[in-house]
């Protein structure tokens, strides 16, 4: 199969110097092996969604460079596909309704790699309305190879737990759309930040039970803001510039391994960095300090 790579920022504000690390890797992992590289807006979540936040992305990407192939995937318009998804799954028995308030999880939940762990409580049960539907996780360990990480192992039912895929109020998960889209939109290669590898187990959970073949991971290291934090939105990263491209794509390449001589145009920049991209220069870490 073709290699067929992706970018999907979630518009909740512009992008920064973070999205620009995960975007650069996508993209120059792609067009290296002379694949295609899709665009798709993640506003599956509308209270996270900020008005304007997604035209000045596509503006930004366009300023720096970036070609993407096809028309721009939308999350808010593919909910019948979800659905769908959901519906497959109720049928081979793998989701249940749970009407547990987040407060009684807390109280009852373990600690997991990314928050409570859910204990089962509504597994078995007959809630159809009003409630949430988890995906049920089996007693298994999940294992794959990461281009950049190496081997990564989860063992499901005891550091992830059952999770949802549908919230009370409606709207469709992270979890569920991104395996959804990146299935439906033959993603053979997926590049993102390692803040996502928490991630990527229930992922191929989800991948296996809807019968898609699994793509290759790649989870590049994220960059940490001065109090050592993920650099990102919620901790007011500093907007990228539209103005003054160069320095910051030269940044976000040093930040990957990528050292790109002094180039005039974002045309040259493009030029120099595609032949020079291979994931063996990047560090392995989860996340590194600025400067």
């Amino acid at each position: 199969m073709s290699y067929r790579g992706r970018f999907a920022p979630t518009p909740s504000g512009p992008l920064h110097l973070g999205s620009l690390v995960a975007a650069l890797g996508s993209y120059l992992d792609a067009k290296l092996h002379q694949g295609e590289w899709l665009l798709r807006i993640e506003d599956v979540d509308p209270p996270r969604v900020v008005a304007g936040a997604a035209d000045a992305i596509l503006h930004t990407l366009e300023r720096y460079g970036f070609e993407w192939d096809g028309e721009v995937c939308w999350q808010s318009r593919r909910q019948d596909a979800y659905q769908a998804a959901l519906d497959r799954l109720l049928e081979a028995g793998r989701v249940y309704g749970c009407s547990c308030t987040r407060k009684v999880l807390l109280q009852q939940a373990q600690r997991g790699v990314e928050g409570p762990v859910y204990p089962g409580t509504c597994r078995g049960g007959k809630i159809t309305t009003g409630c949430a539907w988890r995906f049920q996780v089996t007693a298994q360990r999940v294992e794959f190879n990461d281009v950049v990480l190496g081997r990564v192992a989860c063992q499901l039912d005891t550091e992830c737990g059952d999770f949802p895929l549908r919230r009370s109020d409606g709207v469709y998960t992270y979890q569920l759309a991104v395996v959804v889209d990146d299935a439906e939109q033959g993603v053979t290669h997926v590049v993102r930040g390692a803040d996502l590898l928490v991630s990527t187990p229930r992922q191929i959970a989800l991948y296996k039970a809807l019968g898609y073949p699994l793509p290759v991971y790649m989870h590049l290291p994220v960059l940490l803001d001065e109090a050592g934090q993920k650099l990102s939105k919620q901790t007011l990263a500093t907007p990228l510039s539209d103005t003054r491209p160069l320095p910051a794509l030269r940044q976000a390449a040093s930040f990957l391994g990528l050292e790109v001589p002094a180039v005039d145009s974002v045309h040259d920049f493009w030029a120099q960095a595609i032949p020079a991209w291979h994931p063996t220069r990047i560090r392995p870490v989860r996340g590194k300090k600025l400067g």
